[in-house]
C-alpha cells in the first residue's frame, strides 16, 4: 500500500507544471553553463562552473528517477524513445570530464543535454516527430532537387568553366556555386560575370532559382506543414477520447462502489 501511494506521489510530481518549469529552467541554465565553458576564464571561476555542472547532472539524475518511479508499469518507461534518449544523456553526463579517456566524449554528451528541452516540451516533441515522419516524402523531393542541381551543374561547368575556374572549374565546384545562387548569396555577381560572355545566361540562373528556391523549397515547406497538421489532428483525437486504461479504471471503481452498496444493504 505504501509503495502504491509513493508511486502516486511521484506520478503527481512529474506531471506537476511547477516541476516541469523547474526542469526547463535547469536545462536552460545547463545551456548557459555550456556556453560559459567556451570562454577563457580564471581557474577559480572554472571550479565554480564545474560544481554547477555537477549539480545540474545530479538534478537531471533525480528527475529521471522521479519519472521512472512515477511510471505505473516500469517496463513501459523504456518503450518511449524520449525516455531512452533522456536516460542515455543523463547516464553519459556521469562520465568524469577530467583526467579520463572518456573526457572528450563526456564533454560532447553534456552539450547534448540542451536537447532535453525537446523531450520536456510537448510542442517541440510534436514538431520533431512531424519532421521525422515527413522525411520519407522529403527524401523524394530532395532526390529530384539533386537531379536538377546535377543537370544545371553539368551545364554550368561546360559553359562557364573558361570564364571562372574557381566557380565553374568542375561539377563539384559548380554544385557549390549553384547552392550559393539558390541561397541568394551575391548570386547576381556570378550571373553578371557570365553575362559578359553569354548575354542570355540570365535565363540559366532564373530558371534554376524558380525550380529550386521557389518550387522545391515550397514543396518541402508544404510537406512539413501537412504532416504537422496531421499530427495535431491525431493528438487532438487521442486527447478527446478516453484511453482504455482510464476506462478500465473507471469500470473498476464503479464495480467497487456497487459492491460496497451491496455490502451495506446486506
Amino acid at each position: 500500500m505504501e509503495t502504491a501511494s509513493l508511486q502516486q506521489s511521484f506520478m503527481k510530481l512529474r506531471s506537476n507544471k511547477a516541476f516541469e518549469f523547474f526542469v526547463i529552467g535547469v536545462i536552460v541554465f545547463s545551456a548557459i553553463v555550456v556556453g560559459i565553458k567556451t570562454y577563457e576564464l580564471p581557474s577559480s571561476f572554472l571550479t565554480v562552473v564545474g560544481w554547477l555542472d555537477n549539480l545540474i547532472t545530479a538534478i537531471f539524475l533525480v528527475e529521471i528517477l522521479i519519472r521512472f518511479a512515477g511510471e505505473e508499469r516500469k517496463r513501459d518507461f523504456f518503450k518511449q524513445g524520449w525516455n531512452i534518449f533522456d536516460s542515455i544523456i543523463v547516464i553519459a553526463s556521469l562520465v568524469p570530464v577530467e583526467e579520463s579517456d572518456m573526457a572528450f566524449i563526456g564533454r560532447l554528451l553534456r552539450i547534448f543535454r540542451v536537447l532535453r528541452m525537446v523531450s520536456i516540451i510537448p510542442e517541440l516533441r510534436l514538431l520533431l516527430n512531424s519532421l521525422l515522419k515527413a522525411l520519407p516524402q522529403l527524401g523524394y523531393v530532395m532526390l529530384l532537387m539533386f537531379i536538377i542541381f546535377y543537370i544545371y551543374a553539368a551545364i554550368g561547368a561546360t559553359l562557364f568553366a573558361h570564364i571562372n575556374e574557381e566557380l565553374w572549374g568542375d561539377i563539384s565546384i559548380a554544385l557549390l556555386t549553384l547552392f550559393r545562387v539558390m541561397t541568394f548569396e551575391d548570386w547576381t555577381d556570378v550571373m553578371y560575370e557570365t553575362m559578359t560572355v553569354y548575354r542570355l545566361s540570365w535565363i540559366y540562373y532564373l530558371t534554376f532559382i524558380f525550380l529550386t528556391a521557389f518550387a522545391f523549397l515550397n514543396m518541402v515547406i508544404g510537406i512539413v506543414v501537412s504532416v504537422i497538421e496531421k499530427e495535431n489532428a491525431a493528438q487532438e483525437h487521442e486527447q478527446g477520447e478516453p484511453s482504455r486504461s482510464d476506462l478500465g479504471r473507471d469500470i473498476a471503481e464503479l464495480k467497487q462502489m456497487v459492491q460496497e452498496l451491496k455490502d451495506m444493504k446486506s
